[in-house]
């Protein structure tokens, strides 16, 4: 029994939630990131707790690998292959981003041609093996890289690997001998599917922030060492589960979209809780806006991820769209006159103007303060001061460039970056033929709350929610995660001569390593899941299909085959006779390890009653607006707006046209 500790790393602020299990009893708190190196900010804040022999176990949430491929500060890269495919990185799939952009340069990927070498060997699409690697060859290149001392790490990606993995097996191994400090990547550990450019991009996107992650996880688990912090520390994997920081540090691509996965894995809790089966989630953050979307009670999991276009990474992840439009999204003229909000941000240091770091860019943090939407003497409940004469003055020359009054250039700031972030919602909502006016807009993220009536309107979405701890919700999502592995392989099969024994064994297979990985974690009480992906002979793409298929008897292949044909004329509108394949083996392993009581609040025994009032500029002006405190409220208390709701980190802003309830957990219910 102690302290279930959830850690998110930002842009801007690190949060913290702390879940006591011995008395269920919640805490969260927040400090300033510390961008230059991330372990400050965390052992900041860890001094929140008096004794560290109370904290049973941490769990945190990243940006180092996601930062590192973005800003593309990896390593230097040498990528391994089969004689006559080095430029497969190079050529990847041969479209373009913009079709009619002369002027448009396709991104390269993480290696340079001349580090890209080829070795002798050969494995046939069957998995027989055509031509024996050649080891001499390898263990000169790997003498060669050694003598030069120029390559930090090495991607090996041979030709049908997927089937049969021995060539590169045995690279690593040669490479290990001779190259022992140089991490190495291999294919088949990486992405054991067919399709070389997205295995090639994955494998070199893993070797590329190997020595990045290890550096930092290594750091990290040090310093908590040296702190007298004897707990378990894991690390969020993109697809929502957890793994030790030492699997971490050796398969970083697997936590390449670490730190949101928490905001949807709470917002789905807390769904769940209150029989809500539709959502759509806004963690609007310092930095950026992440959106997903949870659908009759479950998240959506995607492998079509690309951390920029033309580098997709082909691991299983929750399909989160990350926008840059955050509070500190900072505002400017263009070339043509016209205002634009973001990506580009002020992050933690100097921050918005408001912070009184030596910022001078108008955000919008500052336009929301102009506003009277944030309270200079209220922010962080107080533990920060905010200097609202320099967010005016910050915004000044956007409104003499407009011919606007300031309150009307902030607003407008607001306006824009609320437009941004109502275009990443249609992305997971209508381009997926999902209607809005189904679902709860679930706003969180310190930046979220002040939002959330605004993007209600301008999004069609009837109803909101702002849940308990929304600054520090993807924080409080970690110590609910469950542990979670996804294991996946090519094996293709054909249903006019099925391969039951092969199809047996392939599932199998992957069973076992998702029960292996999970036993060395510490989990036994496993649930799996299985699916495969299938398509009919010559297309393209494939579906998922669900199956619990073992041993692959005709009753069990029969209903297999019947369900694709059923779910594929469902989507498509057309079924065919026969002839299908199977491509993909898919196998995921759960075990419950996130289980938390959320505390339930007083019930009112009267009506909400505000602790002051301010001037807050909506639309029409400026309105004298009521200030509760969120703490204050209890199960049952109604408020029409407008209305704010202050907290230690974040503020709800109620326009005149919504009104809100509190449910008996706290969370606050916004209708139209």
């Amino acid at each position: 029994m102690g302290y279930r500790l959830g850690i998110d790393i930002g842009g801007t602020f690190t949060d913290f939630v702390a879940y006591d299990e011995s008395n269920r009893a919640l805490k969260a708190w927040k400090n300033l990131s510390t961008p230059h190196d991330p372990i400050q900010a965390i052992m900041t804040g860890l001094r929140e707790i008096e004794d560290f022999d109370d904290i049973a176990g941490i769990r945190l949430g990243t940006t180092v690998a996601t930062n590192a491929l973005l800003e593309g500060k990896g390593a230097r890269v040498a990528y391994v292959t089969t004689r006559g495919f080095r430029d497969v990185p190079f050529i990847g799939r041969g479209n373009r981003r913009h079709h009619y952009d002369l002027a448009w340069v396709k991104p390269k990927p993480f290696v340079l041609r001349r580090d890209a070498v080829e070795v002798d060997e050969r494995v046939g699409p069957s998995g027989d093996v055509v031509e024996p690697l050649d080891e001499a060859g390898v263990a000169a290149l790997a003498d060669g890289f050694a003598a030069a001392g120029e390559i930090e790490a090495i991607a090996v990606v041979l030709l049908h690997s997927y089937l049969t993995p021995v060539h590169e097996q045995r690279i690593k191994e040669i490479f290990a001998e001779r190259l022992p400090n140089v991490p190495v990547s291999i294919s088949y550990e990486v992405l054991p599917k067919w399709k070389e450019h997205f295995r090639s991009s994955t494998t070199i996107c893993d070797a590329f922030i190997k020595p990045v992650v290890d550096r930092q996880l290594g750091s990290l688990r040090r310093q908590l060492d040296e702190h007298g912090v004897k707990a378990k520390a894991v690390v969020m994997r993109s697809n929502g589960g957890e793994m030790s920081l030492e699997a971490a540090a050796g398969s970083p691509i697997q936590i390449a979209v670490s730190g949101p996965t928490g905001g949807v894995i709470a917002a789905k809790r807390t769904a769940e809780l209150l029989g809500l089966p539709n959502l759509v989630t806004l963690d609007m953050g310092g930095t950026s806006t992440d959106v997903s979307t949870v659908v009759d009670g479950k998240e959506k999991f995607t492998t079509d991820f690309e951390i920029e276009w033309g580098r997709p990474i082909q691991v299983p992840m929750i399909d989160i769209r990350t926008i840059g439009a955050g509070g500190g999204s900072i505002a400017r003229m263009d070339a043509g006159g016209m205002l634009v909000v973001g990506p580009e941000s002020a992050g933690a240091n100097p921050g918005p103007a408001c912070y009184g770091k030596g910022g001078t860019k108008p955000t919008v943090t500052d336009a929301n303060v102009v506003l009277g939407r944030i309270s200079a003497a209220n922010f962080l409940g107080g533990a920060m001061a905010l200097d609202a004469a320099a967010a005016r003055a910050a915004v000044v020359p956007i409104a003499a460039a407009l011919g606007l009054s300031v309150e009307d250039a902030a607003l407008a700031i607001v306006r824009i970056a609320n437009n941004n972030m109502v275009g990443a919602l249609h992305t997971v909502l209508t381009e997926q033929g999902l209607d809005p006016r189904d679902f709860v807009l679930v706003a969180f993220g310190g930046a979220g709350p002040p939002h959330v009536s605004d993007l209600m309107t301008e999004a069609s979405i009837p109803k909101g929610l702002v849940p308990n701890f929304p600054g520090q919700f993807s924080a409080f999502g970690f110590t609910m995660a469950d542990a979670r592995v996804d294991r996946y392989r090519t094996v293709q099969l054909n249903s006019r001569f099925f391969d039951r024994d092969r199809a047996a064994a392939a599932m199998a297979a992957l069973v076992g390593e998702c029960r292996a990985e999970l036993a060395a974690q510490g989990h036994h009480d496993v649930t799996i899941t299985k699916s495969v992906e299938m398509r009919y002979l010559g297309q393209n793409y494939e579906l998922e299909i669900p199956t619990v298929a073992e041993s692959f008897s005709d009753a069990e292949v029969a209903e297999l085959l019947e369900t694709f044909h059923s779910q594929h004329d469902a989507r498509f509108g057309f079924r065919l006779s026969d002839h299908m394949e199977i491509v993909n083996f898919l196998v995921t392993g759960t075990a419950r390890t996130g289980g938390l009581e959320f505390p339930v609040i007083a019930d009112a025994t009267g009506p909400a009653v505000s602790v002051s009032s301010r001037p807050v500029w909506f639309s029409g002006g400026w309105v004298e607006t009521p200030v509760y405190v969120r703490d204050d409220l209890k199960a049952g208390h109604a408020i029409q707006g407008p209305a704010l709701i202050e907290e230690n980190a974040s503020v709800t802003v109620l326009d005149p046209a919504k009104s809100l309830t509190v449910d008996r957990y706290g969370n606050l219910l916004i209708s139209a």
